[in-house]
C-alpha cells in the first residue's frame, strides 16, 4: 500500500513520535522513509541571518541523523532531505517530488516566534492542502502502533 513515506521533522518531541510511526509503517509495508527537515526562511533575525540559517542546518543534520539511526535499527531505508523555505510549502513540494504515498508528521512541533509568525500550524496546512494522505502523530497520546 505504501512505497514512499514522507516524514517531515523539526527535532521536536512531536516529530520524534512521527518518526516512530513512519518507521513502524515502513517496516510493515516494506517502504522507504523520506526524512525531511526544512530550514524555515520566515524566521526573524535579519541581523544574524547567516548564523541562524547555519545553526538551523546543523540542527537539521542532527535530526536527520536520528531518523537514519531509527530506520537502520528497524531495517528501514531512509533518505535524508534538507530544504530551505516555508515549511508547509516545502513539505507539499517534497511529497510531490518524492512521490509520497503517505505523509507522517507530528502535531506539536517547535513553538515560539517562528510559529507565531507563520500564523498557523504547519501540520494543519499540510493536512488541508496535501494530495497524499496525512497521518498526524500526537505527542503523548495512546498510539497502538510503534510500541505494540
Amino acid at each position: 500500500m505504501y512505497d514512499e513515506i514522507l516524514c517531515p521533522i523539526d527535532g521536536s518531541p512531536g516529530s520524534d513520535a512521527a518518526v516512530e510511526h513512519a518507521c513502524y509503517l515502513a517496516e510493515l509495508a516494506d517502504a522507504r522513509v523520506h526524512a525531511l527537515f526544512v530550514v524555515d526562511e520566515t524566521i526573524a533575525g535579519a541581523d544574524g541571518w547567516d548564523v541562524v540559517v547555519e545553526r538551523e542546518e546543523e540542527r537539521g543534520e542532527e535530526a536527520l541523523d536520528a531518523v537514519a539511526a531509527t530506520g537502520e535499527a528497524r531495517g528501514v531505508p531512509v533518505e535524508r532531505h534538507l530544504r530551505r523555505g516555508r515549511p508547509h510549502e516545502e513539505i507539499l513540494d517534497a511529497a510531490s517530488d518524492y512521490e509520497a504515498d503517505l505523509i507522517v508528521m507530528g502535531t506539536h512541533g517547535r513553538t515560539g516566534v517562528g510559529r507565531f509568525l507563520a500564523a498557523g500550524s504547519v501540520a494543519e496546512r499540510v493536512v488541508r492542502h496535501s494530495e497524499a494522505p496525512v497521518l498526524t502523530a500526537r505527542l503523548g497520546g495512546r498510539s497502538g502502533g510503534p510500541e505494540a
